[in-house]
């Protein structure tokens, strides 16, 4: 039988899905990252929602026309508290526009995140978004 797995790693997975469902276009996947009712803050000029189903579909909209996109995640800080844990953790975007030119955004950032245990397991409650810098890319020199 595996070993149970502690509080601290199964939030780092919710997290790591998140991350793995939208670089791979898995909508339904993201979804389980979120308690129906979240509520999630990405900040001004990017939107608030209220629930999963909400910013799933905005994160489907925003990404289908991306070439790709790479979102890696770090310093992941657990504080666990019963069936409630904080957690705040650095994310390094990349987003692929196009292609012919070579144009992309780099986001650089944190999150800040309420999750709560739910009989699915841990789920994010609320999260919002600091972006510490986004950088357009201009075409490279042939």
């Amino acid at each position: 039988m595996p070993p149970e797995r502690s509080d601290h790693d199964q939030i780092v997975d919710v997290l790591v899905r998140y991350a793995t469902a939208i670089d791979t276009r898995d909508w339904p996947l993201l979804t389980t990252c979120f308690n129906p009712d979240v509520h999630a803050d990405y900040g001004d000029g990017v939107g608030e929602w209220n629930d999963a189903a909400a910013i799933t579909e905005y994160m489907a909209v925003t990404h289908r026309d991306m070439r790709d996109t790479k979102h890696m995640l770090s310093n992941f800080v657990i504080e666990v508290d019963g069936d409630v844990a904080s957690a705040s953790t650095y994310v390094h975007a990349v987003q692929v526009v196009s292609d012919d030119p070579l144009l992309w955004y780099d986001c650089v950032g944190r999150y800040a995140d309420r999750l709560v245990r739910t009989g699915s397991g841990w789920r994010i409650a609320e999260r919002t978004y600091h972006a510490t810098r986004v950088i357009s890319s201009h075409p490279l020199p042939s």
